[in-house]
């Protein structure tokens, strides 16, 4: 298990536009130095807003050794806090998804108000004072319709990724939208791959079958900097946005933590279909025309997304072990719309639960390759895998700052 100083070398000796080493995909010691120093300490996406739409309301996630619940309270508004009771430490709320008039623990049955005060503990003596045993709370933050929770005692800067989601996500207006379809796996992979693999679309047409009918795996397409960046089809549709006032240019957070651009779809394609049409009768939001495209947005470390004129799926991963990652997708819907009647359940899901199978595939094989000690770091196509290097520069970046001994200060 690789110590500090040995990640510290690892990622400062890596070969530029070249993948990981062997450890940084594998090792014990450098996925707790993710947890801490990334999951532990970066905005994380954790729901659309609209899964818990009712007081009462809740989902919960496991971010490390990290239990989390996010409810919404009778005020409306959408809290987060630790999973945990403040008597002897049970988990509040054990099941991904649930609604209650209180949070009560299973245990003994201490009983918390939605904004996290203890309301009842049976027993506990004269000098109990309950106002100092509320739950602790977890940064969380509403923009768009996405909540993003942060673990840090003092959480990065939100502001600026928070006006984007108001502009850009806010065109699909998922406070009115529902969720139509939930669906978790486990990839056999380390969270790095299960990105490094979102974010090229190299395998796309060896791999992808369903989405290619839909999706180009052009990089012109997608790439959206560089000498050959924005491709004619990319700015006729961003100039058709404009003059909508549908958000849709490229926007992308200086270290490249985030980005936003809407792209067309193949062919003018609706949706993500097999028949390349609509999957849901009901548009969402503003959004003007049925082939309007995909709107993307990825957010390091955490999440990629595709809303759409008629649906949306919003993307969640969190590391479980060094070779393990859990991914959920969800798939978002106008709120009126029903099913049966507006959308086939079916015709909506099937390409992206086809392509989140066949990325489990391509990312389970990559990490057994990877494992073998004959791996050595391979080169990146400059023009292919741009997305990629993005993300591993962010990384290393993040983890060097991070990792790296703060200079002592300099005695009066």
């Amino acid at each position: 298990m690789l110590n500090t100083v040995e990640i510290l070398d690892q990622l400062a000796n890596r070969r530029k536009n070249f993948s990981l080493g062997r450890d940084l995909y594998c090792d014990e010691g450098v996925f707790h130095a993710d947890l801490e120093n990334l999951w532990y300490r970066e905005w994380l996406f954790a729901i659309p807003s609209c899964d818990i739409p009712k007081t009462g309301n809740h989902a919960t996630l496991q971010i490390g050794e990290y239990p989390v619940v996010i409810v919404r309270g009778a005020d409306g508004q959408i809290r987060a806090f630790h999973n945990v009771c403040r008597h002897r430490g049970q988990r509040l709320c054990p099941k991904q998804n649930g609604s209650s008039a209180k949070l009560v623990c299973p245990y003994h049955q201490w009983t918390y108000d939605l904004d996290g005060k203890l309301l009842f503990a049976r027993d506990m003596g004269p000098d109990f004072d309950p106002s100092q045993f509320s739950l602790k709370p977890v940064h969380c933050r509403t923009e768009g319709g996405m909540v993003f929770i942060c673990l840090a005692d003092n959480p990065p800067d939100f502001e600026g990724l928070g006006t984007y989601l108001r502009d850009y996500v806010g065109a699909s207006d998922l406070a009115n939208a529902k969720v139509a379809f939930t669906s978790t796996i486990v990839e056999k992979g380390n969270w790095k791959l299960v990105i490094e693999n979102n974010r090229e679309c190299y395998h796309c047409g060896g791999s992808h079958p369903s989405l290619c009918r839909t999706y180009s795996d052009n990089p012109l397409m997608t790439v959206m900097e560089g000498p050959n960046a924005a491709s004619p089809e990319i700015l006729s549709h961003w100039d058709r946005c404009d003059k909508a006032g549908l958000p849709a240019r490229f926007v992308n957070e200086p270290g490249m933590q985030w980005r936003f651009a809407r792209v067309p779809l193949l062919n003018n394609a609706e949706s993500f279909t097999m028949s390349t049409k609509a999957a849901v009768n009901r548009r969402m939001g503003t959004i003007p025309w049925n082939d309007a495209g995909s709107l993307m947005f990825y957010h390091f470390p955490s999440s990629w997304n595709h809303f759409l004129p008629d649906h949306a799926i919003v993307f969640r991963l969190l590391p479980i072990s060094p070779t393990e990652t859990e991914v959920t997708s969800k798939w978002l819907v106008h709120k009126d719309a029903v099913e049966g009647v507006d959308y086939d359940l079916q015709k909506l899901t099937e390409v992206w639960l086809a392509t989140n199978d066949e990325d489990r595939r391509v990312v389970e094989e990559n990490q057994k390759g990877i494992l073998s000690p004959a791996y050595e770091p391979g080169p990146y196509s400059p023009s292919q895998e741009e997305g990629v290097i993005h993300f591993v520069d962010w990384y290393v970046r993040q983890m060097m700052d991070r990792l790296s001994p703060r200079p002592a200060m300099a005695a009066e």
